[in-house]
């Protein structure tokens, strides 16, 4: 039975060895990332965990630019360079369980309203920052710079 009428034109049923390992060097290396973003900017409890808010934000910005950028201007590139580059690399340097965790710290240490301002300030900028980063790009490609095939 088939899930959908129209399957998305990214799916390749089967076993896709190459994908898991696609996205694991990616989200090594975005895990990594992070890793160091978080060095430069440490957050110790119960201080309002503003470095994790910011790799989430840069994170979500980055996926939409992504997003836009190989459906409209390389429709045909290689079938592992989303997995790679944003389940992999930009789903690795995000961290949206250390978000929760974030969270829990706060209301641990006695900080309600910074523990729901955290909350909720995340929820709704992330899917406001993809939405800025696909926006901003498809005004930066401009009308005339898709690739032929591309989406409209």
């Amino acid at each position: 039975m088939r899930l959908h009428r129209f399957p998305h034109p990214d799916h390749h049923p089967g076993a896709q060895p190459a994908v898991v390992a696609a996205v694991a060097i990616g989200g090594a290396a975005g895990a990594s990332a992070r890793h160091w973003a978080e060095l430069l900017g440490p957050t110790v409890a119960p201080a309002f965990p503003w470095t994790i808010l910011a790799v989430n934000l840069v994170g979500c910005f980055l996926m939409g630019i992504l997003m836009v950028t190989v459906k409209r201007r390389f429709p045909g590139t290689h079938r592992l360079i989303s997995p790679l580059l944003g389940t992999g690399v930009l789903g690795g340097f995000t961290s949206f369980s250390h978000y929760t965790d974030n969270v829990r710290v706060l209301f641990e240490y006695g900080r309600p309203g910074a523990a729901v301002g955290c909350l909720l300030l995340t929820a709704a900028a992330a899917p406001a920052a993809v939405a800025v980063g696909a926006l901003a790009t498809h005004l930066a490609l401009g009308p005339g710079d898709r690739a032929p095939g591309g989406a409209r």
